[in-house]
């Protein structure tokens, strides 16, 4: 899918903030400044968190509340490596009643869940991005269906 400006990319993430659900895990991937933490305020907005999200690369982990559902926005940027993800709790948090965004998730390497929505943006001119999303799982297929039924996102 073509993401044409900032706002489809927004729009996407609002989106999937509205489908989310506890235990839901989505990988982001894509280069700096691809859109990963733009998608990420757009999915806050759709679940109806009351923080506005921002970039956890120093804090690794952030929790935002209010919404229909929890929402940990996780930040593997400044990993080395899976080994690290122990250091960090990644299965703890993982267990917690949350929906998970995840950027930098090739990171995590074999330890990603096995049901995820991965969602790759890449860049394909100034604004503009390519999202390719992909299903390893029944519920991630049930959202990337979800998403797929609505089309296009709209600015």
């Amino acid at each position: 899918m073509i993401l044409r400006a900032p706002e489809e990319t927004r729009a996407l993430g609002r989106r999937l903030g509205a489908l989310l659900r506890v235990g839901d895990f989505v990988a982001l991937l894509g280069e700096l400044g691809a859109g990963k933490t733009l998608l990420v305020r757009g999915a806050a907005e759709g679940a109806g968190v009351t923080d506005a999200a921002s970039s956890p690369t120093f804090a690794l982990v952030n929790l935002y509340r209010g919404g229909h559902v929890a929402l940990q926005h996780l930040d593997l940027y400044r990993l080395a490596g899976p080994s690290e993800l122990f250091a960090l709790g990644f299965e703890d948090l993982l267990a917690e009643p949350a929906a998970t965004l995840c950027e930098w998730a090739d990171r995590a390497g074999p330890a990603l869940p096995a049901d995820r929505l991965e969602i790759l943006l890449e860049p394909t001119g100034p604004e503009e991005r390519r999202a390719t999303l992909r299903a390893h799982g029944a519920r991630a297929r049930q959202l990337l269906d979800a998403l797929s039924e609505a089309g296009a996102p709209e600015p």
